[in-house]
């Protein structure tokens, strides 16, 4: 017997092997990768901000348009097993980022706790916390950064 086989597939499996659906589920939800990020061309560190892209809606915590989002947002990236590790953007609670790096998910990880609100009952999530860039000058997005590091 396989001793992967009681291991849940984010365990069992490298990234490149997931099914699309594995993939998909990995999210947790946070909504953190739809946050502008301002980048230190010196050091490469990148520091989130407040501002949500205009497709994120803020309530339900989620992409408004997600089919359509590489097409319609400049700069949105489509996050791949293969180019995973290229992301230093990704937050350090990222399923992604944290299976690639060999760790465990978090408790509050919907796939964990088996509830999709887990994510936002953490304190995680982005949910109600955001505002839209519609709402927000682009040279003023530097006055919403979050305190430290993701």
């Amino acid at each position: 017997m396989n001793s992967n086989s009681h291991k849940p597939f984010w365990e069992s499996k490298p990234l490149e092997q997931m099914t699309p659906e594995e993939w998909e589920a990995l999210c947790d939800g946070c909504g953190r990768c739809c946050m502008q990020k301002l980048e230190d061309r010196k050091t490469g560190k990148v520091q989130y901000t407040w501002v949500a892209c205009y497709l994120f809606d803020i309530e339900a915590c989620c992409c408004t348009n997600y089919a359509e989002r590489i097409r319609l947002v400049k700069g949105c990236s489509v996050l791949t097993p293969s180019r995973v590790r290229e992301y230093r953007w990704l937050p350090k609670t990222c399923a992604y980022r944290l299976v690639a790096e060999g760790k465990t998910l978090y408790d509050w990880h919907p796939l964990v706790s088996r509830d999709r609100d887990s994510i936002h009952m953490s304190g995680i999530s982005m949910k109600g916390r955001a505002i839209s860039e519609t709402h927000v000058h682009p040279e003023d997005v530097a006055y919403f950064a979050m305190e430290g590091r993701l």
